[in-house]
């Protein structure tokens, strides 16, 4: 079963179990300051999640376009991805987990056609905070998942909660046998051997934890995502990601090109060229900072394997327009970008090889210094450096000191690099701690705030400006638009004047509901018009501000306080960022 056939599939079945199908929302979220992309389903539906009511009502399923950073250096084995799609279905205070796991079960045995026998579940086992999850795994039972395949497990596995505090609860996640022989006897869902591998996983939010203590919900949800990419694999019984239809084309042209063959450096070009192709067409731009930097690691990644696959650099707009075509039927959107996402990726690739050459000539500046010391190892950090700050690959760093008559310890090398990574790990981990419980008096101000300095931008810079990304945290907002210019003090004051001076008037601030053709009639702004439902939340601020927004907003202009611009720079090609705070009058 191809991919876009397991999409379509999924949507429809939970259409026809009274679930409105919603449009994915872009991998660059819209003032979100939990983290750099759309990272899961639930990320765009916070609002709504915590109790905001949705415009297409309690029960929702979609297809999500996701990127996770995390493991960027892990892509190029048999499983890793950094984007992929995840199908999801929610309930905002209606079902809950014995309706939840009875259309989960009816979908993955009827629906896809895996035999029951090939699935085990795993619940939450309880500890001195929640009761074991007795509810869950009774409601298996009843589907059709006998008890020795259902097991339990603590918080690390099977509980929910982004950040320390905020909604959370138990989950229960499902997982496919794949036939591979038990490593031993005691193999269960929670070996990572390869014989199980998990497919879903529905978390029921119950409870909210505060201060380390856990109360009863008023709202509970279902939340569910299952990746689209893993089940395509297994239905199609094959061994990785790599060899379905997704990525299948790329990879066997990626092979007749290559002069030199590796089938993990072809990986990490197909997955990667992927990523940004998708990252450029929702408006990512490669930057060194944030999401461009992850861009631009990305791209500058995928150069090298194709150098070390001693591919032709200038086939790279035809392996561009091969993944546009082969993605076609899941994202037509490319299509309409595909200029766009050529130029951005190949301009990229060329500075980066420009890149390269500055590594070369910075490595020869390190021997030269080294035999003038009679030194003949060129030690970790120096390699290290030269990777972080010039993006010099420490492979061709050890090709060229091994040329030169120099010792090196990759070890050593790798050590740091993972030690490097871990941090990104945690600074990734800390970003996505904003999450549910991130949405608090101050950002809501922030968030205001955000369409007003859109609106004065308008004003000061002209009408064609518009915002290409925010981010907003308790402490300051960031907004990024486009601009062909850096901002003269008199136009940044111009612009902190009229957003303190619709502050001052304190404008109403009012909210409708509408059809999104009815919107954009009215005048309504919005960054992505294909993201929102037929019927949309319109935020309207006076006679200044009109704006497609999912939320939520003070309910007039003077709960802001005094606007202040602290920082006006370059976010990436052709797009300006200006950093903000709100103080107190």
């Amino acid at each position: 079963m191809k991919a876009i056939d397991i999409r379509n599939k999924y949507l429809k079945f939970f259409e026809k179990n009274g679930h409105k199908i919603i449009p994915s929302a872009p991998l660059i979220p819209e003032n979100d300051p939990s983290v750099l992309f759309t990272t899961a389903g639930m990320q765009p539906l916070v609002p709504y999640l915590l109790g905001q009511k949705h415009p297409e009502g309690k029960r929702l399923t979609d297809y999500q376009k996701c990127l996770r950073t995390n493991d960027i250096d892990e892509v190029g084995d048999n499983r890793h991805l950094t984007y992929f799609e995840m199908l999801g279905n929610w309930s905002l205070g209606d079902y809950f987990k014995q309706e939840s796991i009875k259309m989960s079960y009816e979908f993955l045995t009827k629906e896809l056609g895996i035999p029951s026998e090939k699935i085990s579940v795993t619940c939450f086992k309880g500890d001195e905070d929640c009761p074991k999850d007795v509810e869950t795994a009774e409601a298996w039972e009843k589907s059709g998942i006998p008890k020795e395949r259902i097991y339990f497990y603590g918080k690390e596995d099977n509980w929910w909660i982004a950040g320390e505090e905020g909604p959370c609860g138990p989950d229960t996640e499902m997982f496919y046998d794949t036939g591979k022989p038990k490593c031993s006897e005691d193999c269960q869902p929670s070996c990572d051997c390869g014989k199980y591998v998990e497919i879903w996983n529905n978390v029921f939010m119950e409870y909210y934890k505060k201060d380390g203590k856990y109360t009863k919900l008023e709202q509970k949800n279902v939340d569910t995502g299952l990746g689209l990419e893993r089940m395509a694999m297994l239905l199609q019984n094959k061994e990785t990601p790599f060899d379905t239809e997704i990525f299948k084309p790329v990879m066997d042209k990626l092979k007749e090109l290559a002069k030199n063959d590796d089938i993990s450096s072809r990986r990490i070009v197909a997955e990667h060229l992927r990523a940004s192709i998708m990252i450029v067409s929702d408006g990512g731009r490669p930057s060194n900072i944030d999401r461009g930097y992850i861009l631009r690691r990305l791209i500058r990644r995928m150069t090298r394997h194709l150098n070390k696959l001693e591919i032709d650099l200038n086939k790279l707009p035809e392996l561009i327009d091969l993944n546009i075509d082969t993605l076609e039927k899941l994202y037509p959107e490319l299509q309409k970008n595909r200029e766009v996402i050529k130029e951005v990726i190949v301009t990229e690739k060329d500075k980066f090889m420009k890149t390269l050459n500055n590594g070369e000539r910075e490595f020869n500046k390190v021997i030269t210094r080294l035999k003038e010391k009679n030194i003949n190892k060129v030690d970790s950090k120096t390699i290290f450096n030269l990777y972080e700050t010039y993006g010099f690959p420490p492979e061709v760093t050890k090709d060229l000191a091994i040329e030169n008559g120099f010792e090196v310890n990759l070890d050593e090398v790798d050590k740091l690099f993972k030690e490097h990574q871990e941090k990104s790990r945690m600074g990734s981990e800390h970003k996505f701690k904003g999450g549910l419980a991130e949405q608090n008096e101050k950002t809501i101000a922030y968030h205001t705030a955000t369409h007003l300095l859109n609106a004065a931008l308008k004003e000061v810079i002209g009408k064609d400006s518009h915002q290409r990304g925010s981010n907003i945290t308790s402490e300051r907002m960031r907004f990024d638009f486009n601009c062909d210019h850096k901002l003269t003090d008199e136009e940044k004051k111009k612009i902190e004047d009229l957003v303190n001076k619709w502050i001052d008037e304190d404008l109403d601030v009012k909210v409708e509901k509408m059809k999104k053709e009815d919107a954009i009639k009215s005048g309504a702004e919005c960054m992505f018009i294909e993201k929102y439902p037929d019927e949309v939340t319109v935020y309207t601020i006076g006679d200044v501000s009109k704006e497609l927004c999912g939320g939520p907003h003070v309910k007039h202009t003077k709960e802001l306080g005094h606007f202040k611009i602290v920082k006006e720079e370059a976010s990436s090609q052709g797009v300006r960022r200006i950093k903000a705070i709100l103080e107190e009058k």
